[in-house]
């Protein structure tokens, strides 16, 4: 089986199956397991070169719409002929769900089905030792600065706050993803403010950025020095790594 994973979840996906030997490419942003370095590259996630997808001969292209515009890339490979499946998961019960397709479209359907219940039984194993607070602490999750993109109650990090013992201060906004303004942050007032900029480096996402816009050096979080910059990789990509974000998550409280 010849694998090309075109956006680093799919490819994390692949990796908790143990089958990394399988790929035989994968997009710019694929970074782990660290194997994966060393695979042909095929392009950005919205930016594929779908000829050197075509050049590898995959009997399987993992395809994503978890970010605007990648529904081009499902058009080209449609376009070639190119075998593929769609993983979109906002919730984490979906990401099992997706574990599960993917064992079955590489041959492996009880495997894909027993990783998948490994990973459900770690998320219960993490509610049945949560937190139990009367008065969680709230968290805001900035996605993006400007425009303020946030997750809201359908996305897989609003369940991952209140397995931390947390809450997430966008839940009561139904869709997955919310564009907000800095002023109904500040309204909201949280207690932490978790920065995961999606595609930025922790090093390159500086706290002052957050205490000097208007008005924000009067937020709880602000006062209280609970800006947290955390990796991105670990909070913004529907994977099994979730669980490695939630641990360092619940490290905080």
């Amino acid at each position: 089986m010849r694998i090309v994973s075109i956006c680093p979840s799919n490819t994390e996906i692949v990796a908790y199956l143990q089958r990394t030997s399988m790929l035989v490419g994968v997009d710019n942003y694929s970074d782990f397991p660290e194997e994966v370095k060393d695979l042909p590259k095929v392009g950005p996630d919205l930016s594929i070169d779908m000829d050197a997808v075509e050049d590898l001969k995959p009997d399987l292209v993992l395809a994503s719409l978890s970010v605007p515009g990648m529904e081009e890339n499902i058009k080209e490979l449609e376009r070639r002929g190119l075998p593929y499946i769609i993983l979109d998961p906002n919730r984490l019960d979906e990401i099992a769900d997706d574990i599960e397709r993917v064992g079955e479209a590489i041959g492996e359907e009880d495997w894909g089905k027993a990783k998948a219940r490994q990973f459900l039984d770690e998320i219960e194993t993490y509610r049945q030792s949560g937190l139990r607070n009367d008065s969680p602490p709230s968290l805001y999750w900035e996605w993006w600065p400007k425009p303020i993109f946030t997750p809201g109650k359908a996305n897989w990090l609003t369940e991952i706050s209140e397995l931390a013992g947390a809450y997430n201060i966008f839940s009561d906004w139904e869709q997955a993803n919310v564009q907000t303004t800095w002023d109904e942050v500040k309204e909201r007032n949280p207690d932490h403010i978790c920065m995961v900029w999606v595609g930025v480096k922790e090093e390159k996402m500086n706290p002052e950025h957050v205490r000097k816009r208007p008005g924000w050096s009067d937020l709880t979080a602000v006062q209280q020095n609970r800006i947290h910059v955390l990796e991105e990789s670990l909070f913004c990509r529907p994977s099994p790594r979730l669980l490695e974000g939630l641990k360092r998550l619940k490290a905080i409280f």
